[in-house]
């Protein structure tokens, strides 16, 4: 089955309730272990990227990542292509909510073009390589200007046979509140799509800006590789 007709076939209601909810929302399966396989391969081919980043020289974490250069792999774009457009109306009505432009093409590739129009042309989905001690510290993807509020990232190592610990985790930090983390536990070839930066939570004096970051447990063994399907691209 083509990914986008898998993506289509996700439970949308329930993706888009429990990001509303909780910031964040597990796919299930959608890449076959074959598919998981494919892309991890990709990693040392360097006609696929534009970048490497090694997270200790940064004060990032420990471990690397690779982005993606334009013409992206098949698989890649296909994601990036079908995921936007349910995402983009998620988007939207937080946007509203926050008391901002809902502004949100229905494209991908209109929504790029502006992006590019503001000088925000380099790809951003990557390819994430954690080996045992790595981690990634919270943090935003933020490259510019123009941020789409929301990402995805897929798990392309099996845990337990793989790698162990590794976990994804979000924090949540409300106004005039502790920050609140959330672990999200996937196995190969599901996603979890989340909040890059801010989004509207319901409370009692009305609505409110939450910030989210997101990074990666202390790996404990193997070797976890992940893939990370932003949709705003970097200036």
């Amino acid at each position: 089955m083509p990914l986008e007709t898998r993506v289509a076939a996700l439970d949308w209601q329930r993706l888009a309730d429990d990001l509303d909810r909780h910031g964040c929302a597990a796919t299930g399966p959608l890449l076959s272990p074959v598919e998981c396989a494919g892309l991890i391969g990709l990693y040392d081919e360097e006609r696929h990227f534009r970048s490497r980043v090694i997270m200790a020289r940064h004060g990032f974490g420990a471990g690397e990542y690779r982005y993606f250069a334009y013409p992206l792999a098949p698989p890649v774009a296909s994601l990036r292509e079908a995921l936007y457009p349910p995402l983009a109306v998620i988007a939207a009505r937080w946007a509203t909510a926050l008391g901002a432009a809902a502004d949100y093409p229905a494209t991908l590739a209109r929504y790029l073009a502006r992006c590019h129009e503001a000088g925000q042309r380099r790809p951003t989905p990557l390819l994430l390589k954690y080996g045992a001690g790595d981690y990634n510290c919270l943090h935003q993807d933020l490259y510019g200007e123009l941020v789409f509020p929301l990402q995805a990232t897929f798990l392309l190592s099996a845990p337990g046979r793989d790698f162990t610990g590794g976990e994804f985790v979000l924090t949540e930090q409300r106004p005039r509140r502790q920050s609140r983390a959330e672990v999200v536990t996937l196995g190969q070839g599901c996603g979890v799509i989340f909040t890059v930066n801010r989004r509207p939570v319901q409370g009692a004096r009305g609505v409110s800006s939450v910030t989210m970051r997101h990074g990666v447990s202390r790996l404990h063994k193997g070797a976890r590789f992940t893939l990370g399907v932003i949709f705003h691209d970097a200036a």
